[in-house]
C-alpha cells in the first residue's frame, strides 16, 4: 500500500507540472518561475502594467515588478536587490552601467523620438510666424510639408494635425523673450498669453528634459555637440531661459501630457512620440481634441536602454528585444522596436494624420556625454 501511494503521489506531481505548462508558448500558464524586480522610467509603466504584457512575460517564465523613477535619478537609488534598471536613453544607462555591477552591456529593445504636442490655435500661430510648418489635414501640401498659411486644407474645414517645429526660429524667439501677444494671429485667443515656451520635464532628474537641452544646445551652437565645459558655457544663458521660464517642473513626462490632453496647462508640451501613438492606438481611446503633433526638425530619439544587474535581468532584456509577442505589445504602447520599422508602420497605419512614420526631414542631434549633459542641466536650472 505504501508503494502504491508513493507512485500515485509522484504521478500527481508530474501531472500538475504538465498541466502548468503552456504547450503552445513553451512557458508556464501558472506561477512564473523567475521573479524580477526593476526600476523604470514612468513612460514605460503602462507597458509593464498591461495585462497582456504580464501574460506574455508569464508565458516565458517571468513575473516582473517595477517601480518608476526619473531616468537621471536612478543612479542615486540603492539598486541592491534590483535585477534591472530601464532609463529612457543611453546616457543615464551608461552612467548606471559604470556605477552598478551590470551583467554585460546594455540592451535597447525600442526607442521613441521627442515631439511637441500643441493645441490647434498655438500651432497655427507658430506657423503664421515662421516658427513651424503644418501639413494639410488630407496629407496634401508642398514638398516641404507646408500647407500654406493657417494649417487648414482650404476645402473641408479640417485643420492640420501634424507638422514640423523649426528649432532655429523657435530658439531665436526664446532668446528674444517673445510673447504670444507679439505674434500675429494670437489676438483673440485668450489662452495664448505670456512668454512663448515649451513645457518640459526637470532636466536634472528626467530623461526627456535632459534630451531637450541636448537638441536645443546642438542647434544653438551651430550644429555642434558639446564636448567640453566651454561648449556648455556658450549655450548656458539660452538653456537657462528655456528652463527657468517654466517655473516648477515635473520629474516625469506623464503628468504634463495628461494635463495637455485634458485641456489644462501650457499649449506647447514636450513628450515622447510613444505617448501620442499609445493614446491613438488605445482600445479605450480618449478624445484627442485639437491635438497637433509637431516633430522638431532637430530632435533626439530616446533609446530606452535596459541595464541588466543580474542574469535574470539580462534574460528579460533579451526577451523584450526578440520575443515577437512582447515586441508587438511594445508597439501597441507606441514604441518603435529597434530595427523593425515595418512593425511600427503597420500598427500606426491608421494614424498617419498625427504620426510621421518615416520621420521625414527630422535630423538626429548627437547627445553629449552624461557628465556634460548633467552639467548643462544643472546650469539651466540655475
Amino acid at each position: 500500500m505504501g508503494i502504491v501511494l508513493a507512485v500515485l503521489l509522484i504521478a500527481g506531481v508530474a501531472a500538475a507540472v504538465a498541466l502548468g505548462r503552456d504547450s503552445k508558448s513553451g512557458g508556464y500558464s501558472g506561477t512564473a518561475a523567475k521573479s524580477v524586480r526593476g526600476v523604470i522610467g514612468s513612460e514605460k509603466a503602462e507597458f509593464f502594467a498591461d495585462p497582456d504584457t504580464v501574460k506574455a512575460l508569464a508565458a516565458q517564465g517571468f513575473t516582473v515588478r517595477t517601480e518608476t523613477s526619473g531616468s537621471w535619478a536612478m543612479n542615486r537609488l540603492p539598486l541592491k536587490g534590483y535585477d534591472f534598471a530601464f532609463p529612457g536613453s543611453k546616457a543615464p544607462a551608461d552612467e548606471l552601467g559604470r556605477s552598478a555591477e551590470a551583467r554585460g552591456g546594455p540592451l535597447r529593445p525600442f526607442y521613441s523620438p521627442l515631439v511637441v504636442v500643441a493645441h490647434r490655435n498655438a500651432a497655427e500661430v507658430l506657423a503664421a510666424n515662421g516658427l513651424a510648418r503644418l501639413r494639410a489635414a488630407d496629407g496634401a501640401g508642398g514638398s516641404d510639408g507646408s500647407d500654406g498659411s493657417d494649417g487648414s486644407d482650404g476645402s473641408d474645414g479640417k485643420w492640420a494635425t501634424q507638422g514640423t517645429l523649426l528649432m532655429g526660429p523657435y530658439l531665436a524667439a526664446a532668446e528674444d523673450d517673445r510673447t504670444w501677444q507679439q505674434l500675429k494671429g494670437a489676438s483673440g485667443h485668450a489662452e495664448l498669453s505670456g512668454t512663448v515656451f515649451i513645457t518640459s520635464t526637470d532636466p536634472v532628474t528626467s530623461n526627456s528634459g535632459a534630451l531637450y537641452l541636448a537638441a536645443a544646445s546642438y542647434v544653438a551652437d551651430g550644429g555642434r555637440v558639446a564636448t567640453d565645459a566651454r561648449a556648455v558655457e556658450r549655450t548656458a544663458p539660452l538653456m537657462r531661459k528655456l528652463v527657468q521660464v517654466q517655473g516648477a517642473q515635473q520629474t516625469s513626462s506623464d503628468a504634463p501630457f495628461r494635463d495637455f490632453i485634458s485641456g489644462v496647462g501650457n499649449p506647447l508640451v514636450l513628450v515622447y512620440e510613444s505617448q501620442v501613438a499609445s493614446l491613438l492606438m488605445s482600445s479605450q481611446r480618449q478624445e484627442v481634441g485639437d491635438l497637433v503633433v509637431l516633430y522638431p526638425d532637430t530632435t533626439v530619439a530616446s533609446d530606452h536602454t535596459l541595464v541588466p544587474l543580474t542574469d535574470h535581468g539580462r534574460e528579460l532584456g533579451e526577451l523584450l528585444s526578440t520575443d515577437p509577442v512582447l515586441r508587438k505589445l511594445a508597439v501597441r504602447h507606441g514604441f518603435r522596436p529597434q530595427g523593425a520599422a515595418a512593425e511600427f508602420s503597420a500598427a500606426t497605419d491608421g494614424h498617419t494624420a498625427y504620426i510621421d512614420q518615416r520621420l521625414t526631414g527630422v535630423r538626429q542631434a548627437p547627445v553629449p556625454t552624461a557628465e556634460l549633459l548633467r552639467s548643462m542641466a544643472r546650469q539651466a536650472r540655475g
